[in-house]
């Protein structure tokens, strides 16, 4: 799933040629034979590659660190519906300086 988080923030950084092969093997589920087999590389070449897909994007996360801030702004999301949903239950203006709050961490995040 990581592997398919960070392609959706990085993939248009790599080149055409390692998005085709990265997205049959980590978004089509294709096996490296069959990439292989279907490109003329050996499985060798597919799993070099990959790897260094990998690399690619991990590297880019470490410097630009998107999906870290993109998953903590979800859990804020999150941490709100449920105070929402709370907050139409009882009532409680505590519930509403908490909203407040984690309103303005995501603002922070983004």
């Amino acid at each position: 799933m990581k592997q398919a988080l960070l392609y959706d923030f990085y993939g248009e950084l790599l080149t055409e040629h390692q998005k085709q092969i990265y997205e049959d093997v980590v978004l089509n589920d294709y096996s490296l034979s069959e990439i292989a087999q279907d490109r003329g590389i050996s499985r060798q070449g597919v799993h070099d590659l990959i790897r260094r897909c990998n690399n690619i994007l991990e590297e880019y996360e470490r410097k630009l660190r998107l999906l870290e801030r993109f998953l903590q702004v979800k859990q804020l999301a999150g941490q709100i519906d449920s105070l929402i949903d709370a907050y139409k239950l009882e009532r409680d203006e505590e519930l509403l300086t908490k909203i407040g709050e984690l309103t303005a961490q995501i603002r922070e995040k983004l």
